[in-house]
């Protein structure tokens, strides 16, 4: 698509049919896809420690300034009132109407400076804010490597496991800086001080390590030499797809830009190629029935209402009606079975489920039902090979953990996507289960930050 996404918008039907029948791919991981295979790889950050490359996948954005904060400050749900040099937090951006539009994670690397980076949706607005509105900031974009020329500004390594930590010491010889979930530090590694983000991706124990991209090969080497006794695993682009499933994370809800008139300046300054790709079997011709709120998504603990920001009024209302939840959805082994044996049977097969994560577009949004009803939207899904369970991760109403529903699975009508091929909608039973699905990323580390 050419021109701009308000133009894209205009020349199209509705904002539901330009996204569904719109060639964008799912959001890809340009890193090799398995070093060994993706079920061991997997495994690796329950059992030993996960190398993992997130140098290439993500979109940068440098902002810095005498009103870099006070601009993320008016564009977050976050509070900043606790926020120094050396801290990162989840950046969580709405609409005027307390709608989600994306989140992304924030570092304060210095005075004045903040990286940004994750998917683009929160990064654009960011950027469209920070270009146009008269803040005394300067900003510069470092795109993943699908469409970025040349190398990334920064390698990102995340270190993850239960050995992670005798990796660290190591690769140190020193004991383990004791630092609280999202602060930062430095680690003498390869005799460069590397920055160092204290998270887990999946729910374990682990770092974020990152530094100028000129220096990223020699910390992966060493990562490597002191990690082969504690069973360091480089993990690919398949198994770390689905990091997301156990830490019941959602990537990309479809962002909530594409109606309302106070964001036609938005749409007029993004590119039509912003507009991603729409799949799955929910179905409304409104594209608002697509939009989520942060409450829906599990975001409500990260809300503070201590600062003005857009959307502030609207969501405040919000946290007084919201209704549904996220939660996981286990899939019925027998039903999944089912849908992949119909390849090999004649007739017309159901949407083919690939393995091991089955988003066939950038914003997957399947319905929930239960006893014939719409009970929530199931959107990223995947198999976790850790549990021997196919799940997705969903937003859904008045449904209890344990309590049974159906997941539509497949598009009718079949989109013009080029990712669809001809199939038949089927329906597949899941179980309510909560998020996060893995018990130690929710009792043991989670719970307590």
């Amino acid at each position: 698509m050419t021109g701009t996404l308000q133009e894209a918008l205009d020349r199209a039907a509705s904002p539901v049919q330009l996204l569904r029948d719109s060639p964008a791919s799912p959001h890809v991981f340009p890193v090799r896809a398995e070093f060994s295979n993706w079920r061991s790889e997997r495994n690796s950050w329950r059992t030993a420690c996960a190398l993992l490359d997130q140098s290439h996948h993500m979109t940068d954005l440098f902002l810095s300034g005498p009103d870099a904060e006070g601009l993320l400050r008016g564009l977050a749900v976050n509070s900043f009132a606790n926020f120094p040099v050396d801290r990162a937090k989840q950046f969580i951006a709405v609409n005027h109407s307390g709608q989600l539009i994306g989140d992304a994670i924030l570092a304060h690397l210095d005075e004045q400076s903040f990286n940004l980076v994750g998917h683009p949706m929160a990064i654009d607005w960011v950027q469209y804010h920070a270009e146009t509105g008269g803040h005394d900031v300067e900003v510069s974009r470092d795109g993943n490597s699908i469409v970025r020329a040349g190398d990334p500004s920064l390698f990102r390594y995340e270190l993850q496991g239960p050995t992670a930590m005798a990796i660290v010491e190591k690769l140190t010889g020193a004991p383990v800086p004791q630092l609280g979930f999202f602060h930062m530090g430095h680690l003498p590694i390869a005799g460069l001080q590397v920055r160092a983000i204290r998270h887990g991706m999946a729910g374990q124990p682990g770092f974020e390590l990152f530094g100028p991209w000129a220096e990223g090969g020699r910390v992966r080497d060493a990562l490597l030499q002191a990690g082969g006794e504690f069973g360091l695993t480089q993990v690919g682009a398949k198994g770390y797809s689905t990091a997301n499933l156990e830490s019941g994370w959602v990537p990309s809800p479809v962002p909530a830009v594409f109606t309302d008139e106070r964001l036609r300046g938005y749409r007029e300054w993004l590119p039509a190629s912003a507009a991603g790709s729409l799949g799955g079997s929910f179905d409304s011709a409104d594209i608002e029935d697509y939009f989520l709120t942060p409450y829906e998504l599990g975001y409500g603990r990260s809300i503070a209402f201590d600062h003005d920001f857009v959307g502030r009024e609207a969501l405040e209302a919000l946290s007084r009606t919201s209704s549904r939840r996220k939660v996981t959805l286990v899939w019925n082994p027998d039903d999944v079975q089912d849908v992949m044996g119909s390849i090999l049977r004649p007739g017309l097969p159901a949407k083919y489920i690939e393995l091991p994560k089955a988003r066939y577009a950038l914003f997957q949004v399947d319905r929930v039902l239960q006893d014939g009803v719409t009970v929530g939207q199931s959107f990223d899904c995947g198999y976790i090979a850790n549990e021997h369970s196919f799940v997705s991760l969903a937003a859904v109403e008045g449904l209890e953990d344990g309590a049974e529903v159906t997941v539509l699975w497949g598009e009718e009508p079949n989109s013009a996507k080029l990712q669809v091929e001809p199939h038949r909608q089927v329906p597949i039973r899941a179980t309510v289960a909560p998020a996060p699905f893995v018990q130690y990323a929710r009792e043991s580390y989670r719970a307590t930050h």
